[in-house]
């Protein structure tokens, strides 16, 4: 059969079945609208504006990771008034294409006045074609949640502490001996270290994927951040939201699941990122500053936190050093004011903490109970000498930016920012240098912020202060200062000598005085007690020395009640209640209640008898462990306490009422475990004479079935006749007359 161009037909394939291979191989053509979307709150408009407004959208649809171009959409039109109808169709060429521009651009801001709203054009059919009847659903049943600060109420009133050894991460009971336990151990729990949220309310793990969030007495998981290779994170004071940093810059691979808990394209190239808690949302990413991304140095020393927390978790802020602090404002992350604070050539700032009485005062606020107003946050910040103006701390309320207090410094080579932790006082450490700039002395530049008008007092040193601390709700301050010729280039095996001085403030005369100095120490770095009162002075970092020194600052002042004056010589209340070592310490860190302290040696620093050690208040070891590979130890913290300051005073009236309670709690304890030991004991002795009987038994047969009997003749020897003779001799005779 002849056909057109001269090609032969064979009508033998007439008689050949290809139904298989057309089964086989057959492609369906997709006639569904599965890859169409809908978009609503699209601007009506002209034809004039139609070519403006397409190209808008197809860049926006691009930057937000669903690539478009202007011919993929279609607008419908309304011939009578000849302008669109505010929606637009947008063929995605996939289904999947299209559930991910679903969820990528739904409540996507397009302009000022208008928001996109986006479904699937089968959604539509769907929900359009939907069955009026009302079918009730289903009740799930409610699965109760575990009370995130159960621990609070264990019945012993111990606390919790986590360490980390190796790849195993265990969370610790500590109380009185017998109570101390493991509540948790799990292996592999994090990759790099694990960290406390400020209340204790959730444990954080690090992994190569994020962030993750545990709690309860269980320890499930509630919440997960995903930020790929983070290495820093932090919570901020209230613990509604999270802060985290990797070295690696965002990347956004073009099959990256998107929604409010991920990264999008417009994040790429940032390193931190803020983090909701409780919804796990994203909520803002930054850069790493300029200077931090060009300097190699400043790049190692990156000041971190890099944002910094307002006390209500209202503010966040960060500092573009030499230019400007930004602060935005929570949940939404916008500029505050939609501008930053131009301050040229600031350095760094800090935040105000609250004490208990703006916390009270603010919780009244909020509840309409209290008549004051709450305090406002304020933050204080330093500039150096720039051009012909001398260096200078500021302190500026917000949100009003007022501010509220400048004080000039001259020759300042640089400048650090103490606040006591009740926002009472702010010690600003001047580190200054001679005219010549061949020395450097120091100044304490001590604002008093609950005062009229900010007084500030300045004490003046001589020497170099490497270590500043203020006690916890206190009026005192501590000081490692030091004019040893090798501070700063420390060789192999030589050790600093420094001097630690305590100052207070004296009511009296308005100024703050010194208490009393110890020369000739060793120590570098102070811990104070929570409650205050008590302080730790410790050399950390040694390879040569590992001291521990137990210091009371009102020894011989046990009346001494919240602020109340000793009556006693000056200074003459602090006493040396131990000392003690450490070989190898690195970290140094009270428990919430200010009873224990915890020493304890990293793997992350050296190799060397690793471990931890608990202290009581007074210097005296409670437990040592020497473990291989232990590399963290940290306390659980606790929130503040429910109670009022009535409440308290109460309790502390009738101390002496609940410590009879307690010691007949301990007494009956310590019955309970003479009890029990002296059982163990009886059951260990009753072991032991049962196998002994079973042993003697065994011996007993033995001998029998070889013939041998019990007194170790055999059977058929002759009996030997034992015969015994009695000799009495007399050794004294004494005659006796009786009348």
């Amino acid at each position: 059969m002849a056909v057109p161009n001269g090609v032969t037909y064979d009508p033998i394939d007439d008689e050949i079945d290809f139904s298989d291979i057309d089964e086989k191989y057959h492609v369906e053509s997709d006639d569904g609208f599965d890859n169409v979307i809908v978009v609503d709150g699209v601007p009506v408009i002209d034809r004039s504006k139609l070519d403006r407004l397409l190209t808008k959208i197809a860049k926006d649809f691009t930057k937000k990771g669903s690539p478009i171009k202007s011919d993929d959409i279609f607008v419908p039109w309304d011939d009578a008034k000849d302008k669109s109808k505010g929606y637009i169709f947008v063929d995605l060429g996939n289904p999947d294409a299209a559930a991910f521009a679903v969820s990528a651009l739904n409540d996507y801001p397009f302009d000022s006045r208008h928001t996109f709203s986006v479904n699937r054009f089968t959604d539509i059919e769907k929900y359009a074609s939907l069955d009026e009847t009302y079918v009730e659903p289903e009740i799930e049943e409610y699965q109760p949640k575990e009370h995130l600060r159960a621990w609070l109420a264990d019945p012993q009133g111990r606390d919790q502490y986590v360490t980390y050894r190796g790849d195993d991460v265990d969370i610790h009971w500590h109380g009185k001996p017998s109570q101390c336990e493991v509540a948790f151990s799990k292996k592999g729990w994090t990759d790099l270290y694990v960290s406390w949220s400020p209340l204790g309310t959730y444990v954080a793990t690090l992994f190569r994927q994020g962030v993750r969030l545990w709690g309860g007495p269980s320890w499930e998981h509630q919440q997960r951040f995903a930020h790929p290779f983070v290495k820093l994170l932090d919570f901020s004071p209230c613990e509604q939201y999270l802060v985290t940093w990797s070295h690696d810059p965002i990347t956004v691979p073009p099959n990256m699941p998107q929604g409010p808990e991920f990264f999008s394209p417009e994040d790429e190239g940032h390193n931190i990122a803020v983090w909701d808690i409780k919804s796990g949302h994203l909520l803002r990413t930054f850069p790493t500053s300029a200077a931090e991304a060009d300097d190699a140095l400043t790049k190692k020393q990156m000041q971190w936190p890099a944002l910094k927390w307002s006390p209500d978790d209202k503010f966040v802020a960060r500092v573009t050093p030499g230019q400007q602090i930004s602060v935005y404002e929570l949940p939404g992350m916008g500029l505050h004011d939609k501008k930053s604070m131009k301050t040229e050539g600031v350095v760094d700032f800090e935040w105000c903490p609250h004490g208990e009485k703006d916390r009270d005062e603010a919780e009244n606020a909020k509840g309409g109970k209290g008549s004051k107003k709450s305090r406002e946050n304020m933050l204080a910040y330093w500039t150096p000498e720039v051009a012909n103006q001398p260096a200078r701390v500021t302190l500026v309320d917000f949100p009003g930016r007022k501010v509220l207090r400048q004080k000039n410094l001259f020759n300042v080579t640089e400048c650090k920012l103490f606040w006591q932790n009740n926002g009472d006082f702010l010690c600003v450490k001047v580190d200054r240098h001679t005219k010549t700039k061949k020395s450097i002395f120091c100044n304490l530049e001590i604002f008093r912020v609950r005062e009229k008008d900010f007084p500030v007092e300045v004490v003046e040193l001589k020497d170099t202060v490497t270590d500043f601390s203020w006690e916890p709700k206190g009026e005192r301050f501590a000081i490692v200062s030091s004019n040893d010729p090798n501070l700063g280039n420390p060789g192999p095996g030589i050790t600093i000598k420094t001097d630690i001085s305590f100052y207070q403030l004296d009511r009296s005369k308005n100024d703050f005085r010194l208490l009393r100095t110890l020369a000739s120490r060793t120590s570098n770095t102070i811990r104070w007690s929570p409650r205050g009162r008590h302080v730790v002075l410790a050399t950390v970092g040694s390879s040569t020395k590992s001291e521990l020194e137990f210091w009371d600052l009102d020894f011989t002042s046990e009346d001494r009640r919240e602020g109340q004056a000793s009556k006693d010589e000056w200074g003459s209340a602090i006493q040396l209640l131990g000392s003690a070592d450490h070989y190898g310490v690195t970290d140094v860190e009270w428990d919430p209640s200010g009873r224990y302290l915890a020493t304890s040696a990293s793997a992350w620093r050296h190799t060397l008898e690793n471990g931890y050690a608990i202290w009581d208040f007074r210097g005296q070891e409670i437990e040592k462990h020497i473990l291989d590979r232990f590399k963290q130890f940290i306390w659980r913290p606790r929130p503040r306490t429910l109670l009022n300051k009535e409440q308290q005073k109460q309790i502390r009236r009738n101390l002496r009422e609940y410590s009879r309670a307690f010691d007949e709690e301990d007494a009956a304890e310590e019955s309970n475990i003479s009890a029990e030991l002296i059982a163990h004991r009886k059951r260990l002795v009753d072991e032991w004479n049962a196998w002994r009987a079973r042993c003697r038994k065994d011996i007993s047969d033995e001998k029998r079935s070889r013939g041998i009997r019990n007194d170790g003749r055999e059977h058929g020897d002759e009996e030997k006749e034992e015969i015994e003779e009695w000799i009495d001799e007399v050794i004294e005779q004494t005659e006796e007359v009786i009348e």
